[in-house]
């Protein structure tokens, strides 16, 4: 199965301690994205760079086999130049997440949200702030400069699948665990 821009599928069994996350992204993320813990972005093909709005680097190119440290609390987009697979080492239990968007015209944050993905999956997350970003022409404003960012076209995104199949494989790990050993004998 090919998975999709910014899906951030994981790859690796529920109860693993590290968890790895797959995405194939052909286009720019709508936004950028927190993580409360250091993750690692490796990239597997394509080339493009990950922007950081915020810090003396604003940015760090990749190409095939390059690792990208991206420490606990730093605003990251992916912006490819052509299609690319991505992998994203993070936490199981990772904490606090959220995302950010800012203004392309002068750079100004225009708008964030965070959630703890003990309640909400990361791509729950992503579908529901990207829907209220949408749903509002105040939210997409920019209070520096007066642009109106256009909506995100969700259609490429397969974020309520990716939420649904986490779910169903949690539940099914859960009900493994709970089963009794049988006996050798």
């Amino acid at each position: 199965e090919k998975h999709g821009p910014y899906d951030e599928y994981p790859i690796l069994p529920p109860e693993s301690d590290l968890q790895i996350c797959i995405s194939h992204n052909d286009r720019p993320q709508p936004f950028h994205l927190m993580c409360e813990f250091d993750t690692v972005l490796v990239t597997m093909s394509g080339k493009g760079r990950v922007e950081f709005p915020e810090g003396p680097a604003r940015y760090h190119t990749f190409e095939p086999g390059d690792f990208i440290y991206v420490p606990g609390g730093t605003q990251h987009r992916i912006v490819p130049e052509v299609p690319s697979v991505q992998l994203r080492y993070k936490a199981v239990k990772a904490g606090l997440e959220g995302i950010s968007w800012h203004c392309e015209s002068c750079g100004a944050e225009i708008g964030r949200e965070v959630w703890d993905t003990e309640e909400e999956l990361p791509q729950e997350g992503y579908l529901r702030t990207c829907a209220a970003f949408n749903a509002d022409p105040q939210r997409r404003k920019c209070a520096g400069c007066g642009t109106v960012h256009a909506e995100i076209d969700l259609n490429p995104y397969r974020w309520k699948a990716v939420a649904e199949e986490v779910h169903t494989d949690r539940a099914k790990a859960q009900a493994k665990a709970a089963k009794p050993a049988k006996a050798a004998g």
